[in-house]
Formats: C-alpha cells, structure tokens, sequence
C-alpha cells in the first residue's frame, strides 16, 4: 500500500511546523523537453481563470527527475490529480541538479502556456526572473520543497519548518554523540535555500543548546551519493577526533553513512541525514545511521499538486486548508504565503517500513 494513503505510527519530533532538498552545480547538456500541456491551458494566456469543471493543467519542475525522493513528489502529485479530476498534472526536471538545465524546462513550461507553474528551483536567484516570466505569461507560479523568496511566486509549498529540521537534525545526532564532540556537514547544492537555512539554524542551534560540541567543516557533494561517500571519507581522515557526520540532502545522507560502514567505524562516528526510508534502511539496519530526518514526500506531492489546482482556479487559501483525509488541517501562512505540510519526522529502523518509497 502506498504510504499516501497508509496511517503511519511515525515518531513526531514535535517540531514546530513550517520549512524549505538540494541542488549542484554540473552541467545537464540535453534535458529531456517537458511533456505536452493540455489545451485547457490556454486560459492562463488571458490570465482568466478556468471555468468551473474544467481541466487545470499543473507543471512540476524538481531540482532533479529520477531519484527516490523527487519520484515520491511525483507519485504524490499524480494520487491527487486523480483524486480531484479536473487536474492534468505535468512532471519534468533536469537530470542532473543543475540551475541552467532547470531554467531550459521551466521555459518550456511557459511557452505551452500551462496554468500553474511550480518549481523547487536549485538557485532561486536565477529563477526569480523566469518565474517572473511566467507570471508575465498569466501563468501561476510557485514553489514547492525549496523557496525562491524573492520571486513573485504565489504560494510557497513548505514540508516542515526551517528550525523544525535543523534543531531535529542537531538533536538526533547529539543524542547519538552523547552531546558533545566535533562533527561535520555534507550538504549538496551551494544555492539551495532550503539547505544552506537548515545549515545555520545547526550552527546556532548546536553553539547554544550543546557547547560541548563544535561544527568543523561544511562541504558541497552536489547531488552525488558517491562522491558525499567520499568527501564524508576525507573528514574522517582530516579529523582523526571526529564522532559525527550530517547529510544534508537525500543523496549526501545514505553517503556519510556508506563512508562510515567503509571505515569500520560504527559506533564511533555518527550520522543522521535527511534520506528517503528506503534508501537509509539498511544504514539504520546496522546502525551507520541513527535517524532520518524528513517528512511524508508522497503527501508533499499530494499538497503540490492541489495548491496548483487550487491557484489555477483562483481560490484563495484558508488559515486551515482540509486537503484529504490525511492532510485534514494544512496550514496557510498568508505574510509568507506558505502552506504548511506538517511537523517533520524521526525516520528510524523501528518505522523505515511504514514509508516504501
């Protein structure tokens, strides 16, 4: 059964609730051209909503297409297109994490004059002006799992608060080191908003709540599990002291793991990352890693694909939006223009089966 529809006795964090995966800077040559829109798009050329019953079609741009925790997005988004019926949801993203291949596909979008337009841009100062254009367009626009809050964009999607997974990565790891230690960061993209936030909110949230413990460097792995093994690798080396690793995103976090079951260190270096349940559960297995911290990916794509219906019909959202039957009470930050998934998760070995993405 898929986790979307499947009541999971996850352990809350008990988090606060509102947030912003990752990006690279390699070159994608020849992204693959986004999929025809429906003729029902038309209507956002005159900027003129649809009429009542009538198909919406919603584009999905991701920072990457074909790795596990865009493809949950995307599974998500086609349960509620299904669900709603009116909804003709498009997904297409670069296949590598890459701003430009990104940028060629958003174009794309734009010239077939799709309704809502909704990105998780790898460098939100770059697609600020084409999220612009589509707005120009009379095309919705969005953003959904990384912001671009200087866009235009309407409303951003968020999957769980910018401290909510700082503090709930910083937790878990410390609760492994025993509170103290020198530990160290494989993030992925360098201009992915959502990761570089969570970074400083575990440098403030590590230097006040566990002074006995000390960030010693931070490094950039793209979104590339091989290499965040290795960089992960190279800090063992260059900190014989070091006891704890973070992967910032869902390729770096299955990679720091990798590098200490490679080492022989289990037990003496932790880590906890941000990595789909399935792609962690033989690292929390045997404890190379101790906790995944993430959220639903599936109803986040749920959410997505609804705001974009949503959008396109012009329908405003509520402070408490009833999605379905379980995303009953989202809630909608009109200053910030968010909408809210929820608190996010401790994935450990205990619950890793309760998600099968």
């Amino acid at each position: 059964m898929s986790a979307l529809r499947r009541t999971t006795a996850v352990l809350s964090l008990g988090l606060a609730a509102t947030l912003v995966l990752s990006a690279c800077t390699k070159k994608n040559d020849a992204p693959a051209a986004a999929p025809a829109a429906s003729s029902a798009a038309t209507s956002a050329a005159s900027g003129s909503a649809p009429a009542s019953g009538d198909k919406v079609t919603v584009a999905f741009v991701p920072k990457l297409q074909g790795v596990p925790y865009f493809e949950a997005m995307n599974t998500g988004g086609q349960a509620a297109a299904e669900a709603l019926g009116n909804v003709t949801w498009l997904y297409q993203g670069p296949t590598q994490a890459d701003a430009a291949a990104q940028a060629d596909i958003v174009r794309s979008f734009i010239q077939q004059k799709v309704d809502t337009l909704i990105v998780a841009p790898n460098d939100p100062d770059s697609m600020a002006p084409l999220l612009q254009q589509a707005k120009d367009a009379g095309i919705h626009v969005a953003t959904a799992d990384t912001d671009a809050p200087s866009s235009v964009r309407e409303a951003f999607v968020n999957q769980a608060s910018v401290d909510g997974i700082g503090e709930g990565l910083t937790d878990a790891l410390m609760t492994a080191m025993g509170g103290k230690g020198k530990y160290a960061i494989v993030s992925c993209g360098q201009t992915a908003e959502n990761l570089n936030s969570w970074i400083e909110v575990q440098k403030a949230y590590t230097a006040s709540k566990y002074p006995d413990a000390e960030i010693v460097d931070t490094v950039y792995a793209g979104e590339d599990q091989n290499k965040a093994a290795s960089m992960a690798t190279d800090l063992m080396n260059a900190h014989p002291d070091l006891t704890g690793l973070v992967g910032e995103c869902t390729s770096s976090a299955p990679g720091v793991a990798q590098a200490v079951r490679d080492a022989g260190k289990i037990g003496s270096v932790f880590t906890v990352g941000l990595g789909t349940p399935q792609s962690m559960k033989p690292y929390l297995a045997d404890g190379s890693s101790s906790a995944s911290i993430l959220w639903n990916v599936e109803n986040l794509g749920y959410l997505t694909a609804w705001a974009g219906a949503q959008l396109a019909e012009d329908k405003p959202f509520a402070a408490t939006n009833d999605v379905n039957a379980d995303l009953p009470d989202v809630a909608y930050d009109e200053a910030t223009k968010t909408l809210l998934l929820g608190p996010a998760l401790a994935i450990t070995k205990d619950n890793v089966d309760d998600f099968d993405y």
